[in-house]
């Protein structure tokens, strides 16, 4: 599909774009940029790029696709290292969690022989580096589109083309939509995790150490993403304020009825919202969007 592919950050989704794009010849190479040259060592030692660089105006040249894929408190540095480079009529797209903030940190950079594509697979697990990364990451995943009203129709379709060769599912998405959608099923959760580990830090040495060592399925299952990278997460939700926080409120507000409950005795609202919940469980199983183990 591509002659020259450049993927700036060599995180977890980075590498797995790489592994993908090489097993399904969609590309005839593959360029890394990494701001790390330990990364741009281990890429080149792991075959993942046909060059590997620290300057992302030099990975940039001569690629007719630019994938970014770092946390979105770096857009705005990159774009513009990256902008004045860029080749004309190069398709550009990313990988970030948020869809608002990302756009407003790229348009400046470019001109309108670039052709921007926003993007978001929504696929990951708490692992990060070039060596976490794997082909399989996209499949069966989704992956949300967000095109701007003057988006580029072919470079829509190639990119839309590109995750379902992944074999992800494509979605097109208002970009407000989006962020609100991902605010409620990844954002949320994400800070919840990170709150429930963070009160168990908080509690007596030997109790805390008690809490480690029996954890249950729950505590163990529900915090795995506590393990996930902290400064994406913090640019995440520094740079979706107005969803995170609407959905917190509503959070707060469900979980203030909760409380009620449980103080009052009311053992039927339990189970009626523990019962509907499942259901929402079940649903997303049967959406297949449940991680398989091995790949957690």
């Amino acid at each position: 599909m591509f002659n020259r592919v450049c993927i700036i950050g060599f995180g977890l989704i980075g590498s797995s774009l790489a592994r993908g794009i090489a097993k399904h010849n969609l590309a005839k190479e593959i360029i890394c940029v990494d701001q790390s040259r330990l990364a741009c060592d281990r890429v080149l030692e792991l075959g993942l790029a046909a060059k590997a660089t620290t300057h992302p105006a030099e990975g940039v040249k001569g690629a007719d696709l630019v994938i970014i894929a770092v946390p979105v408190g770096a857009y705005s540095a990159v774009m513009a290292a990256i902008g004045p480079h860029l080749e004309p009529r190069t398709i550009l797209t990313d990988a970030g969690s948020v869809k608002q903030s990302v756009i407003e940190a790229v348009l400046p950079h470019i001109n309108n022989d670039i052709r921007f594509v926003p993007g978001h697979p929504i696929a990951g697990t708490e692992n990060s580096g070039p060596d976490a990364g794997f082909a399989e990451l996209f499949m069966g995943r989704w992956s949300i589109l967000t095109p701007l009203p003057d988006t580029d129709g072919d470079a829509l379709h190639d990119v839309k083309t590109l995750w379902e060769s992944l074999g992800a599912k494509v979605e097109i998405m208002d970009p407000k939509r989006h962020d609100l959608v991902l605010g409620i099923t990844s954002h949320l959760p994400h800070l919840i995790a990170y709150t429930v580990v963070g009160t168990a830090s908080d509690l007596e040495a030997h109790t805390k150490d008690d809490v480690i060592k029996f954890s249950a399925g729950g505590f163990r299952d529900f915090t795995r993403i506590a393990a996930s990278d902290p400064v994406m997460w913090r640019d995440i939700f520094v740079n979706n304020q107005a969803a995170v926080l609407e959905i917190l409120q509503r959070f707060n507000e469900d979980l203030t009825s909760l409380q009620r409950a449980i103080r009052n005795g009311d053992g039927q609202t339990l189970e009626d919202l523990f019962t509907r919940t499942r259901e929402i469980r079940r649903g997303v199983i049967q959406a297949k969007q449940e991680v398989p183990p091995e790949k957690k």
